[in-house]
């Protein structure tokens, strides 16, 4: 196919994006969504921000697409355009080039998924908590390019509206969401009509459809969930409003109109997804006291630190999740006091240390800064982007006190607002307009960002609510009855028990586990993170009576971070790897492919 001029760059340097050509102003969709084929067919119209002078490439990332017609314009029928597409890769997929002629101003591409595309789940009614289908769409970090030809960079911003219709017998009973305005009630013929007024880049593109119902809280807030599910959930995110508010507060207006959730099915891969407008969250955060709302907060504090400041690329994924950490936490003390936010910092930290141990003291992957290309820019979702990021921050607030360090962050969101951010800028800026010079070299910007580790300096958060926790421990250690110590746990937090229960020491026999069980009921707990506490604790025991709970735990949940060390754990317990595999080899249908990427290699 003939070629025209080379292509000047979109976007920043991106090593996981083909992206090229002409910037973009707005993209219009248009889907049918046929569950049946388990496909989305359509056009994807994309306008420039400015009629072409001459010709020029654009090249938009794809994998596994089918790519059917390229026309100019914005409607159907216009001229054709000449395209081809580069042999796939397995991590960028496919470069999809297309010659835009002189005068340019839009072009439409008309597409199809395929059933295996990557960031689409499809889900049958047993997989859900009713009795119809779903669909849910996970983009992050480079996935939006399975299910629709874009510049799937975080670099990238754009509009976006949207025409999406259900296809099949249960079209009128189905519900689409999208990260947008959203209807709030089903549609009788199953058509939707969306729209995001304000740019973003192609990760938070994100679409739901199933049998859901609403729920309006108080304010900008609401709650979209399967019927079955909506009443707890509407329940536990009742303080949602109250988050807005302290978070607003903090650092400035809150900037995407609408603050909804949608509770997933199990499946979902991850803890939440901050798509704008329209979070989505997993239901193993419905514990029916509130206490795991922290990830609400966190996925609420990325609407400022990730959705309005966006990391330029997967390498500065730390700008996104470290200042998040750091301002979820700052939501919480809000709202529930230091002490609560102490605990769930003490946690995270612990975290940290664990994976800097497990990737190496002096491991290049313990960086700030990250060097991905060529591999998977999931590689860098670990506890380092969050956890280290945050404890930057915490350092920054300790060395110039929060009023300052607030205002920083708060002019910070404000003049990068709908931006992106690489962590030369960010360094550059921190150091012009915070830091004096004296506080600058304290700090060793450096060592942070591009060091292996943490600083030797680096703080450390202590604990009271956790100190008393470990006097629990002691006197458990030193023969003290599971049953006595009813009494000191009866008001403990979500946060307490999860501590304890990783304090425990690990030459505990199925005899001392089955005593603490028979007090504290662990194995029947509906605490999502208690239980992933618990069930390795039971593994390495050979606490038998469990085994029947962490098998339907694995079946049912879909959330990596807890199926990735239960079955590390399953697999080092005696017999472990037949009984690992046999059971992902029942539950992995139910598993989205964020999950079985990483499952597979894993259990292989």
């Amino acid at each position: 196919m003939p070629s025209s001029p080379a292509s000047t760059p979109l976007v920043p340097a991106d090593p996981h994006s083909y992206a090229q050509g002409p910037p973009l102003l707005h993209l219009h969709l248009e889907l049918a969504i046929d569950f049946a084929r388990q496909t989305l067919s359509g056009s994807a119209t994309w306008l420039l921000a400015e009629p072409l002078t001459t010709a020029q490439d654009l090249v938009l990332d794809t994998r596994e697409l089918l790519i059917e017609q390229v026309h100019a314009g914005d409607v159907a029928g216009g001229e054709p355009l000449a395209y081809s597409l580069s042999a796939p890769d397995a991590v960028l997929g496919q470069a999809l080039r297309v010659a835009l002629p002189a005068g340019a101003t839009a072009l439409r591409i008309s597409y199809r998924t395929s059933p295996g595309a990557a960031a689409l789940q499809w889900l049958a009614p047993a997989q859900t908590a009713g009795q119809h289908p779903f669909l849910f769409t996970q983009s992050q970090a480079i996935l939006a390019r399975t299910w629709l030809p874009c510049p799937d960079s975080p670099g990238c911003r754009f509009t976006y509206e949207a025409a999406v219709e259900i296809m099949g017998p249960e079209r009128g009973q189905l519900l689409a969401l999208m990260s947008a305005e959203n209807p709030q009630a089903t549609a009788p013929d199953g058509r939707y009509r969306f729209r995001q007024p304000q740019a973003v880049p192609a990760y938070l593109l994100a679409l739901a459809v199933g049998r859901l119902d609403f729920t309006p809280l108080r304010g900008r807030t609401g709650i979209y969930a399967e019927p079955a599910t909506l009443p707890l959930a509407s329940a536990e995110f009742s303080e949602l409003n109250r988050m807005v508010e302290a978070a607003e507060q903090l650092y400035g207006a809150y900037r995407w109109g609408r603050y909804d959730l949608l509770v997933l099915p199990a499946s979902f891969p991850f803890g939440g997804m901050e798509n704008p407008c329209l979070t989505f969250v997993t239901p193993t955060i419905l514990t029916g006291d509130r206490s795991l709302t922290s990830l609400v907060a966190h996925e609420l504090a990325h609407s400022w630190s990730g959705n309005l400041v966006t990391n330029a690329t997967w390498n500065d994924f730390w700008l996104n999740e470290g200042f998040t950490v750091y301002f979820e936490r700052r939501i919480m003390e809000q709202l529930y006091g230091r002490p609560y936010a102490q605990m769930l910092q003490v946690l995270g930290e612990a975290d940290l240390r664990h994976t800097i141990q497990e990737l190496g003291p002096d491991s290049p992957a313990t960086h700030l800064r990250l060097h991905l290309a060529g591999r998977d820019p999931d590689d860098g979702l670990t506890d380092i982007a969050y956890e280290k990021g945050c404890l930057l921050l915490l350092t920054l607030e300790q060395l110039v006190g929060r009023p300052r360090l607030d205002a920083f962050i708060t002019e910070y969101f404000a003049r990068f607002a709908f931006q992106r951010m690489d962590t030369d800028r960010f360094a550059a800026y921190l150091t012009q307009t915070l830091l004096t010079p004296a506080e600058a070299r304290h700090l060793n910007l450096p060592a942070w960002l591009d060091g292996p580790g943490l600083p030797p300096d680096a703080p450390r958060t202590q604990s009271a609510r956790f100190t008393a926790v470990n006097d629990t421990l002691a006197r458990l250690a030193a023969g003290t009855a599971p049953a006595a110590l009813r009494p000191i746990t009866t008001e403990w937090s979500s946060q307490e028990w999860e501590h304890f229960l990783r304090g425990l020491p690990p030459t505990l026999t199925a005899d001392d586990l089955a005593r603490l069980d028979a007090t504290f009921h662990f194995t029947a707990s509906g605490n999502a993170e208690l239980l992933a506490a618990w069930f390795p604790l039971a593994l390495r025991a050979g606490y038998q009576p469990a085994d029947a709970a962490l098998e339907n735990f694995l079946r049912q949940v879909g959330r990596r971070k807890f199926l990735v060390p239960l079955y590390r754990a399953l697999l080092a317990a005696p017999g472990g790897r037949a009984r690992a595999q046999k059971i992902y080899q029942q539950a992995r249908p139910n598993y989205h492919s964020v999950a079985t990427t990483t499952l597979d290699a894993l259990l292989r």
